[in-house]
């Protein structure tokens, strides 16, 4: 039996202690927080949205960043094996659109309490208001942590780094792991916040704040080459766009906004064909047209787009419907099908879900998590780098790569 460190009461921290306990090993879990899971109490806008109930194949294709590192991890605990979890430990699920996973009360803390329950349940000792200050290393091997408070030192044959990321620092997400893993000669890759808002250059997107539109198809181009397209939910912000497809785009284009402003269409009406979108226009302008421009457009737009779409049209707000020629009802189908945007850059980690970059796997082993370069020593979730689109693939991520370190001790 080994005595087991884990530093990080997080998703990934969690499921760690919970492996390893069921393993036989005395586990203690380090949080330097009052309380465990405190991100995991904001996902899904305080629902959690646990996992994703598709199939395997669809889980690896949503991961962004080195899927191929997950496959023995996500075979190993999987979406399927959570939901067990959860459920026999008191936390009922229910799926939702999109195989998104939540609890049935639509409460993250019943998360929490499930795995607390769990954990207790085999004998982990939570050690909270712990925070940790450094590892302790002797001959390429792990040997314990130093505690920040009082300078403790406390000796463990495994330690597993459990930390998360940058984002959302206010949850005490302050890349606390990455420092541990460069102490010990891990490479740290490109840090960027990711599953987060875009910013845009033009000045009408104010005027659009606060619009919600569903069933809209976004695009993003670095000039004539497409880097991802999706069909959903966005957001209009005071500074840019945000929402579901938004958010998820931002994790592939990252590293190129880094270098230059790259362009998003979005298409208001995906479900028709320009042809299909003109012939309905017409039939719309047939049916008032004795109104002028600005009055005639009800039917198709939100009241907020309305004045936005008048203005990039350049047809006059007052012109009659039936003197709107054949080419500006064109430009008006076109504009629909690809309202223009320029991506200047993303929000800072603040506003982001996660963290994309982190410990590179090259220098992990994928079946257990343990450092390839230092021995006993640990590293799961996101401080590793890897990252997943939205719909419950981060947390899946976490669950998973805990599992694996945990269930890999002895």
């Amino acid at each position: 039996m080994s005595k087991v460190l884990i530093v990080g009461g997080g998703a990934a921290g969690m499921a760690a202690a919970i492996a390893a306990a069921k393993g036989g090993h005395s586990v203690h879990l380090y949080e330097k927080n009052e309380k465990l899971g405190k991100k995991i109490y904001i996902t899904g806008k305080g629902r959690c949205n646990v996992t994703n109930a598709c199939d395997m194949e669809t889980l690896l294709q949503k991961v962004v960043t080195n899927p191929r590192f997950l496959y023995s991890s996500f075979y190993g605990f999987t979406n399927q094996d959570m939901m067990e979890l959860l459920e026999q430990n008191g936390c009922p699920l229910k799926v939702e659109r999109g195989n998104r996973v939540f609890p049935v009360s639509d409460k993250s803390s019943d998360v929490i309490a499930a795995l607390t329950r769990q954990m207790k349940a085999l004998g982990v000792q939570i050690h909270l208001h712990s925070e940790v200050k450094e590892l302790l290393f002797t001959e390429e091997r792990c040997r314990g942590i130093i505690l920040i408070k009082g300078g403790e030192t406390v000796l463990g044959d495994k330690t597993i780094i459990t930390t998360g990321g940058l984002s959302y620092p206010t949850t005490g997400s302050t890349g606390d792991g990455y420092k541990f893993a460069k102490a010990c000669g891990h490479t740290i890759t490109d840090l960027s916040p990711a599953l987060v808002p875009f910013c845009v250059k033009e000045d009408f997107i104010r005027d659009l704040q606060g619009l919600s539109l569903k069933n809209i198809e976004a695009v993003v181009l670095d000039g004539k080459k497409e880097l991802y397209r999706e069909f959903g939910e966005m957001l209009f912000t005071h500074f840019g766009v945000s929402g579901p497809v938004l958010l998820s785009a931002s994790s592939y284009v990252t590293k190129l906004l880094k270098k230059r402003p790259l362009s998003l269409s979005i298409d208001f009406k995906p479900a028709l064909t320009k042809e299909q979108l003109d012939a309905r226009i017409l039939r719309d302008f047939e049916e008032a047209s004795n109104k002028r421009f600005k009055n005639a457009l009800s039917r198709l737009y939100p009241s907020k787009l309305i004045p936005v779409m008048i203005a990039l049209s350049q047809i006059s707000p007052d012109k009659k419907v039936n003197e709107i020629t054949k080419q500006e009802r064109k430009n008006l189908v076109e504009l629909t099908k690809a309202f223009p945007l320029t991506l200047t850059g993303l929000r800072d980690y603040k506003e982001a879900i996660i963290t994309q970059g982190g410990v590179s796997v090259k220098e992990i082993q994928p079946a257990t998590m343990e450092s390839k370069l230092v021995k006993d020593l640990y590293f799961a979730g996101e401080v590793l780098d890897l990252d997943g689109v939205t719909g419950g693939f981060n947390l899946q991520i976490a669950w998973s790569t805990g599992w694996a370190a945990g269930s890999h001790i002895g």
